[in-house]
């Protein structure tokens, strides 16, 4: 009888409905799938948290207890624990979590859950369905059931379908800039470049904010004044048409400089290269005016600067003093090869100039594992020692000292062989790469310290996908393809081709 009685006080997680996950996140699900006392606690003190936020003073969830022991009441929401009675102010959390590994908080205006590794509100349907009785009913159980069921029971006319299409209004194609750009004779390397400036929320933020006013620019020709009206055109003109850049092709046709006497020929170019140039040409417009010295620590605060550019770390470690040099440079996109990496594994695919395939065996690598030749291995070379002062054997290592806002990955696939009749060869392996990215084990931090538990550093440095610049044929002839996503992991994101 005393069990059927301790059953009865279970606890039971919600039963899934079609089409909505079981947990609010994966974290939620490993709470949840520990034991039947850890469900009964969470869920029991998930309850008394509500209590305290809407039956009681509403000042009280306000009032927190920082680490340094000092009482604060906040005009912000407070994070009240679900593994114990802390209250805390959002500087706090990670101290409180990595002290003492609770990672569950209520936030103390709605009672809605946070998971700090998510580091987002959760939608859980357990917790949700006793917040949505306790707002509704001001109670979890009892002769108010029939009330919350009536307050949140579904519409059968606002929720029919017909009800739905007929009182929805799309978004216009100009909300996510959705156009292609003209190809005007062999710019299909420019236009990829140009289309992942496009979606990049950074540099579309900085142009539709007027942080290059193209009004007030006394520069002729101006290529930022140009991507000032590319943005202009592609966010404000209701128009699925495509775009001619000819602002941007004109910028070059008429420069003196040397570097764009290439891209001014009507033939196929490196979008690599373009994307170099660019970079370069808008950081002189919209910042120091100071060209970035290959091998410097260059900093400006201009946008591309602030978009792109990250600081590489290279240690030199001297094999018979144990000497280490450290220096720094700064970079503006990572160019990791694949030549070592397919020799060592036999799995080179090679296309030589004439677009002949040589391949022995269609194997493919992963982005992580050319990463880890680069960034985690170490290679042997000569250097000046100054404690040895002479030349000494040692060990070279390159670790990124620091990230980018936005991180560019160039895939390395060429390769040449000396010899009088040998062309270079493109390398076709397939790279596989995921839709995020954890850099953290690439950094010059995670060198020195074991990382593996921070879930917040973990998290900083993980990047979500953004574009892809594909390059389809051979060395000397082929087509580029760009694949950009469309929304970010607050809505339901889409991956648009442009065939330039």
């Amino acid at each position: 009888m005393s069990a059927n009685a301790a059953s009865s006080k279970d606890h039971k997680v919600k039963e899934p409905q079609p089409g909505q996950p079981m947990y609010g996140c994966e974290h939620v699900g490993r709470l949840f799938n520990q034991d039947q006392a850890t469900i009964n606690m969470s869920i029991q003190h998930y309850k008394t948290i509500l209590r305290a936020i809407f039956d009681i003073n509403p000042i009280l969830p306000q009032t927190a207890k920082g680490m340094d022991g000092q009482v604060v009441t906040s005009l912000t929401p407070t994070y009240l624990c679900l593994q114990c009675p802390s209250t805390l102010t959002e500087e706090d959390l990670s101290k409180h979590g990595n002290k003492k590994s609770h990672r569950f908080y209520v936030e103390s205006r709605s009672g809605a859950l946070y998971c700090q590794m998510c580091d987002d509100i959760v939608w859980d349907p357990t917790f949700e369905d006793l917040r949505l009785k306790k707002l509704g009913t001001g109670s979890f159980f009892g002769s108010r059931k029939r009330k919350h069921e009536e307050l949140f029971a579904p519409d059968p006319v606002k929720d029919a379908p017909q009800y739905i299409s007929t009182n929805t209004t799309l978004a216009t194609c100009k909300a996510n800039g959705l156009r292609g750009i003209y190809n005007a004779g062999a710019t299909c390397y420019q236009n990829v470049v140009l289309q992942s400036f496009l979606h990049n929320p950074i540099l579309r933020n900085f142009y539709l904010s007027d942080g290059h006013q193209s009004g007030s620019c006394d520069t002729p020709h101006c290529l930022s004044c140009a991507m000032d009206d590319m943005f202009q055109e592609f966010y404000a003109s209701e128009t699925t048409n495509g775009y001619t850049a000819a602002n941007i092709l004109s910028g070059f046709w008429i420069s003196e400089k040397k570097a764009f006497e290439n891209l001014v020929a009507n033939k196929e170019q490196d979008a690599h290269e373009f994307f170099q140039f660019m970079a370069e040409e808008l950081h002189e417009r919209n910042g120091d005016g100071k060209r970035p010295e290959i091998g410097s620590e260059h900093t400006c605060n201009c946008i591309i600067h602030q978009t792109y550019y990250g600081k590489l770390q290279t240690s030199t470690t001297c094999q018979n003093c144990g000497g280490v040099t450290n220096q720094a440079q700064s970079f503006l996109d990572l160019s990791v090869p694949l030549e070592n990496l397919t020799q060592k594994r036999g799995k080179k695919n090679l296309t030589n100039g004439d677009g002949v395939s040589s391949a022995r065996t269609q194997n493919s690598v992963t982005l992580q594992e050319c990463l880890d030749e680069e960034y985690i291995k170490s290679d042997k070379c000569e250097y000046r020692c100054q404690n040895c002062n002479s030349v000494q054997q040692a060990r070279r290592q390159t670790s990124i000292k620091k990230l980018p806002n936005v991180l560019s990955i160039q895939l390395k696939r060429f390769e040449f062989k000396q010899g009088r009749n040998d062309r270079a060869q493109k390398i076709e392996t397939p790279v596989q790469f995921p839709l995020q990215l954890n850099m953290l084990p690439y950094t010059t931090r995670a060198r020195t310290q074991d990382l593996k538990n921070d879930y917040e550093l973990q998290r900083s440095c993980t990047y979500d996908l953004l574009c892809v610049v594909v390059h389809v044929g051979d060395m000397d002839t082929g087509h580029y393809i760009s694949y950009c996503r469309v929304g970010d992991q607050y809505t339901r994101a889409r991956w648009l081709v442009y065939v330039l």
